[in-house]
């Protein structure tokens, strides 16, 4: 099934693409890193989702929604948006996770958050 958000291969989405769709309202942020990296600094309007808890909380997530799915660097989200692909959710993996976020010199919340490391 086409994404209706990104039309193109693979599994992975950039910043710049994400960063315009979060405006918009158009997609779904999920952040699988644990408790204490979520506290330390996050993506504004993030859903916090830990990895070690997808299987059993995945039905909290909306199924018509497109899911970007959010880590420290893009491996464990790579593997949780495969994870969703599979069970029928269009997801999708930020490449560099929030990292890359952090890097291009978008905010964190709440003021003065950082990325913890893992």
């Amino acid at each position: 099934m086409p994404s209706p958000v990104f039309d193109q291969p693979g599994l992975e989405v950039d910043v710049d693409q994400l960063a315009p769709e979060l405006e918009r309202g158009s997609v779904v942020l999920v952040d699988v890193r644990e408790p204490y990296e979520w506290d330390a600094g996050r993506i504004d309007g993030a859903v916090h989702l830990p990895l070690s808890e997808l299987s059993a909380r995945a039905g909290e997530l909306d199924r018509d929604a497109t899911l970007v799915v959010q880590c420290r660097i893009g491996g464990r989200s790579a593997v949780a948006a495969q994870a969703l692909r599979q069970a029928g959710y269009d997801a999708w993996s930020l490449r560099g996770g929030i990292l890359a976020w952090d890097a291009s010199g978008r905010p964190l919340s709440p003021d003065g958050g950082v990325v913890a490391d893992h």
